[in-house]
């Protein structure tokens, strides 16, 4: 079972990791996501443990226990989904936030100066 570990120490590394939760049962891997500029610790992690039962135990022992100082919470990972990558938020249907006219405040091809905005009572 794959386990997701939130709230982690900036200083646990996958060993610190893995040492925490070989007490429930066999780690098969245990790694400290980490920013890819900096090398960094982003506070959270993934363990792989071979047998369910045990996982499932140490879900239950571990969640809001403290660990270096922090309260970690413990969760089965679900599983990845895709996500679109499209250039860092760069959206090209609205191009930096110019509104097409298609939602409120954008400029108006259809409507280029006339009533827009005024009231005949």
């Amino acid at each position: 079972m794959n386990i997701y570990v939130s709230g982690l120490s900036y200083r646990i590394n996958d060993d610190d990791l893995r040492q925490l939760f070989e007490e429930y049962g066999q780690i098969t891997s245990a790694k400290v996501i980490t920013d890819r500029e900096t090398g960094r610790s982003r506070g959270f992690g993934f363990v792989e443990m071979a047998n369910d039962d045990e996982a499932r135990t140490a879900i239950e022992e571990l969640t809001g226990a403290e660990y270096d100082g922090k309260v970690i919470s413990v969760s089965q990972a679900k599983p990845k989904t895709d996500r679109p990558r499209n250039g860092g938020g760069f959206n090209r249907e609205r191009r930096g936030g110019f509104d097409r006219g298609e939602r409120r405040g954008g400029f108006d091809r259809e409507n280029r100066g006339g009533n827009r905005g005024r009231r005949d009572f």
